[in-house]
Order: C-alpha cells, then sequence, then structure tokens
C-alpha cells in the first residue's frame, strides 16, 4: 500500500553545476503532475513525466528542478555597428539639446539593445545527465516516503476494520436474540390488555409480523462480505484507493439500514461504534494510491 503523501530532496554538485531536484505529492483522485524545469530544459518535460510515472499512479505531484552552474560557458558578443549607431543617435540628442556630447557615458550605448548579445548554445543531454544522479536519487527517496507512510496507513487501516468486525459480530450474534425479545414484548402487552385470555397464535404471528419488519439478517450477511472485500484490498491492492472508497459507500449503506431497524439501545450503541471506525477507514483511503 502507498500513501498519496510524500516529499524529497537532493542537491548535489556535477560539472561545475549545482543541481537540485525536490518531489512533493499530496492527495488527488486523479494523476495531476507538474514538472518546473528550466526554460531552456522544457524538451526534457516529457522524460521526466514519463520517469515518475513508472512508480507513481496517483495524486498531485510537483517536480522542481533546479541548476546553479558555478562557470559559465556563455559567449558576449559586442556589435560595434549597433554601438555606433547608437552614438551617433545620441549625439544627434545632446546637439539639439545643448548638452555636451564628451559627456556621453559608455554605460549609455551599452545598455542598449543589441549592443551586447550573449551566444549560448544549450547541449540538452549534457544537463539530463547533469541532473540525473540528483533526480534519481530524490525520486528514489520520494517513492521510499510514500511507502513508508502508505504502510502506516495500512496499520491503522486494519485496525479500524478489525473494529468493524468486531461491531459485525455482535449484530449477527444480536439476531437470534431478537426473536426472544420481540416475543416476550408483544406477550407482556398482550398479558396487560387481554390477560391469560391472550391466544399464542396470535402472539406467534405478531412476533413474525415484527421480526419480518425489523431483521437484519441480509443487512448482517452483506456486511460481513464487504468486510472480507475491505480486508483483501487492504492486504492484497497495492493501490487499493478507489476501491475502498466504494466499498465504504456499501458498507455504510448496511449499517445505516440496521441503524433504521434498530429498536434496542444495545443494537443502537454499536452502530454508533461501527459508523465511527468506518468513517476514519473512508478518511483515510483518500490518503491511500
Amino acid at each position: 500500500m502507498t500513501s498519496m503523501t510524500g516529499y524529497a530532496f537532493c542537491e548535489l554538485a556535477a560539472e561545475n553545476a549545482v543541481v537540485s531536484v525536490e518531489i512533493k505529492s499530496v492527495n488527488s483522485r486523479f494523476m495531476d503532475l507538474a514538472i518546473n524545469l528550466p526554460g531552456f530544459l522544457n524538451p526534457l518535460e516529457s522524460y521526466y513525466r514519463a520517469r515518475i510515472s513508472e512508480k507513481v499512479l496517483r495524486g498531485k505531484i510537483d517536480v522542481n528542478i533546479r541548476i546553479k552552474e558555478l562557470e559559465s560557458d556563455t559567449e558576449v558578443i559586442a556589435d560595434a555597428a549597433a554601438a555606433k549607431f547608437y552614438q551617433n543617435a545620441i549625439k544627434k540628442v545632446c546637439e539639439a539639446c545643448g548638452y555636451n556630447v564628451n559627456e556621453i557615458p559608455l554605460s549609455l550605448i551599452i545598455s542598449q539593445p543589441g549592443v551586447l548579445n550573449i551566444n549560448k548554445v544549450y547541449d540538452i543531454e549534457k544537463y539530463k545527465k547533469m541532473i540525473e544522479p540528483a533526480f534519481s536519487e530524490a525520486y528514489e527517496k520520494f517513492v521510499e516516503d510514500r511507502k513508508r507512510e502508505g504502510e502506516n496507513l495500512k496499520v491503522d487501516l486494519l485496525e479500524k476494520l478489525d473494529v468493524l468486525d468486531e461491531c459485525a459480530a455482535f449484530f449477527k450474534n444480536w439476531q437470534p436474540k431478537m426473536e426472544t425479545l420481540f416475543k416476550e414484548i408483544i406477550v407482556k402487552k398482550f398479558n396487560e390488555l387481554l390477560g391469560d385470555s391472550a391466544d399464542e397464535n396470535r402472539i406467534m404471528s405478531e412476533t413474525a409480523a415484527m421480526l419480518v419488519k425489523y431483521t437484519i439478517n441480509e443487512e448482517v450477511v452483506r456486511l460481513h462480505s464487504h468486510l472480507k472485500a475491505m480486508r483483501d484490498e487492504i492486504n492484497n491492492n497495492p493501490v487499493p484507493g478507489k476501491k475502498l472508497d466504494f466499498i465504504c459507500q456499501e458498507t455504510n449503506r448496511e449499517i445505516n439500514t440496521i441503524g433504521s431497524k434498530n429498536q434496542f439501545s444495545e443494537v443502537g450503541a454499536m452502530v454508533i461504534k461501527a459508523k465511527d471506525s468506518l468513517e476514519n477507514i473512508r478518511e483515510q483511503s483518500k490518503n491511500v494510491e
């Protein structure tokens, strides 16, 4: 079982540069992946998107890759013709405004667009190799972090499921007692109204009618089936998140029906306990991939 929440960061020195990779994720119903790269490395986005998708199926994931180069191989090219053009234009402005043309600062000329041009050729494969060690380390840490959190979630889910199993067992054991209790209630009412002349057949008929109305046998059978399916998903399915959500809905329906048919405080208390545990499972399942 894997959690959708995870975090990893790695920073390594490589070829006159420092590469940092940060990967973080939170819950999401679907796969929502954002790759943040320096603009000149955008052609690598599809590569890292495919790498992340190899081991991550669901969640909102942000991948941030940064490169700080310690030495630059950037070439600066001066366009002398453009500089001369700007110089002549600025001289004309100075003469027209009565300023001394000899006081024109060099910084004013070289700051004009096109006078100094930066020429840098980006070797995408070179940067890909530079990033790879930091990315691989961060990615493995990220995957392990999600697995570790997933195992913690699994322990908690199984504990809550044990409580639900106890509640289901209580409902099953309580079912035979209901016939006796209903009969006692009906006998008491008949005796209060009719005394010793109460008809045993009528009592049995009323008891049967009440059992048909309030029996929870079918709900208990389905509840046990849902809980078994839930345990199988938690133990055997590596990505049970969506399936668990569906099973929780079906389980909740059975518990609600048992609660609506209930006529006894003991059952009512157990229904509340079951709904509390189920709600905890439902909330936790939203964190599971």
